[in-house]
């Protein structure tokens, strides 16, 4: 089915709108799809929904109103006024298109045809099934907000709003999706936000021609950014509106899709990714004290065992200080390299059964994983006591990145440059290192910079990245996102 707006007319008769309905609906297998039939004054009407959808107390209370209508129906303006002032509803609108009508009921609105009536009246009387707001379990905080995105749409930008009561924030509704027509929202402040950017975000998302997107944003991401097989996300997700509402300020543009819970904020750096939000409910000595802890848990992340194994293949690089690194030669029989490997993915296989084993039986596995496997495998000599130490650092300092995307994809790297050094020793590190900084030096997020303000060089900027300022001395806005109004306060 091409992506084409329909344009089917509703008709004046009745009966063949309802056939229309039920040919594209099938009332009687769909049993979560209702119509009902009423007569309103001298005039029959039918009034569709979906069940599950709709707030069955509000919609009751609205047919309730329209039965007591005894008021003959002489003309289509009387059936449109009588409705418009009969309705208690904040909002009913029109339409002429037959189409358009069937994706607002099955977007849980309520659809209202009338006989003699070439028009619809669609009533929002819905109420999404989900849960309510908590705090994320990949962004807590100790002192902060405790609300988080849910998978309700409605919800979200209601977050949003209550955070930025700004008369120029726009939120603006797309469908994307032949079958799923799924509410995408894009968010901006207006005299804030690049309008270039709004554009074009606006016009990658009406290309999308597709059946639906089940994945949510993670599909959207990969359709408006075309991320490939890139492992560095080019995109910023939080499920925190304290996180959302702070980069609206700055000039990005947020993307929120219904039943999902995450937000995509457009456009972002590698160091978008290394912020937390705790950083900033603390004082400016701790967060910057948290800030360079995270920075160097994430560096032991990405060269702590490369180096490692580069030590234990070329001692004689080690200073005298520290010559006591590295394993004794006849303290294992496996290579290095291939004990970081086996090692690296077994965390995979507990990270992956964590994920699907039932929240009371993790601790247990945990323990078995931990105490048993790990303490056998170093009694009988498949790995040495070092290597377990080094590969739990790392393993640490990939847990305290913030961005789970990025975590991983530093961990890839970290495979990569241990083949490589294993391989070519010296050069091999070196050669990874500056092919590892080059690619991301010519990644670009919409035409963003991925390593700003380290490439190009911003030294404003990258002091912003290194110390923890407090909100006093951030008087301007972040240039990445080339903001209409860089001044975050006023000029004296």
């Amino acid at each position: 089915m091409n992506k084409q707006t329909k344009k089917r007319k509703i008709e004046k008769s009745l009966e063949k709108n309802y056939e229309y309905m039920d040919e594209r609906l099938d009332f009687k297998l769909n049993y979560d799809v209702g119509c009902r039939k009423y007569k309103v004054g001298n005039r029959q009407i039918r009034v569709f929904f979906v069940n599950g959808l709709a707030d069955t107390a509000n919609m009751t209370q609205l047919l309730r109103q329209i039965s007591f209508v005894k008021k003959p129906l002489t003309s289509e303006g009387a059936f449109k006024t009588l409705f418009e002032e009969t309705l208690a509803n904040v909002q009913v609108e029109v339409t002429e298109n037959m189409d358009e009508a069937i994706d607002q009921l099955l977007s849980g609105l309520m659809v209202v045809m009338g006989e003699g009536w070439e028009k619809a009246l669609i009533v929002d009387v819905r109420q999404y099934p989900g849960r309510e707001p908590e705090e994320p379990d990949t962004e807590r905080v100790i002192r902060g907000s405790r609300d988080g995105f849910t998978e309700n749409i409605i919800h979200n930008t209601a977050m949003i709003r209550r955070r930025v009561r700004d008369a120029r924030l726009r939120m603006e509704i797309h469908q994307v999706g032949e079958r799923s027509k799924t509410d995408i929202c894009i968010a901006y402040i207006k005299d804030i936000a690049n309008p270039r950017l709004v554009e074009e975000i606006r016009k990658q998302l009406e290309k999308i021609d597709v059946d639906g997107i089940p994945m949510g944003e993670k599909a959207i991401e990969e359709f408006v950014i075309k991320q490939g097989y890139n492992p560095f996300p080019k995109v910023r997700f939080t499920e925190r509106p304290d996180v959302a509402a702070a980069h609206l300020y700055e000039g990005h543009v947020m993307i929120m899709v219904d039943t999902s819970p995450a937000i995509i904020i457009l456009p972002t750096t590698y160091f978008h990714h290394l912020q937390h939000a705790e950083e900033f409910r603390q004082t400016p000595f701790i967060g910057l004290y948290v800030r360079w802890i995270r920075y160097i848990g994430i560096l032991s992340a990405l060269f702590l065992l490369p180096l490692y194994t580069l030590f234990v293949m070329e001692p004689t690089l080690l200073p005298d200080q520290i010559k006591f690194i590295g394993p004794k030669k006849d303290n294992y029989s496996l290579p290095i390299f291939l004990q970081f490997i086996f090692a690296e993915l077994g965390i995979d296989m507990m990270r992956m059964a964590a994920i699907h084993t039932p929240t009371p039986l993790a601790t247990a596995m945990g323990l078995v994983a931990a105490i048993l496997i790990g303490e056998i495998a170093i009694q009988v000599g498949l790995f040495v006591p070092e290597v377990i130490l080094y590969l739990a650092v790392a393993a640490i300092g990939t847990f305290a990145t913030p961005s789970y995307e990025v975590s991983l994809a530093n961990k890839m790297i970290r495979m990569v440059l241990l083949v490589l050094v294993t391989l070519f020793k010296v050069s091999g590190l070196v050669i990874g290192v500056t092919v590892f900084i080059v690619c991301l030096s010519t990644m670009k997020s919409l035409r963003t910079p991925y390593l700003w303000p380290f490439i190009p060089f911003n030294l404003k900027a990258f002091s912003t990245v290194i110390l923890r300022l407090t909100s006093s001395m951030t008087k301007t806005r972040p240039s990445i996102a080339h903001p209409r109004n860089k001044y975050k306060q006023p000029q004296g």
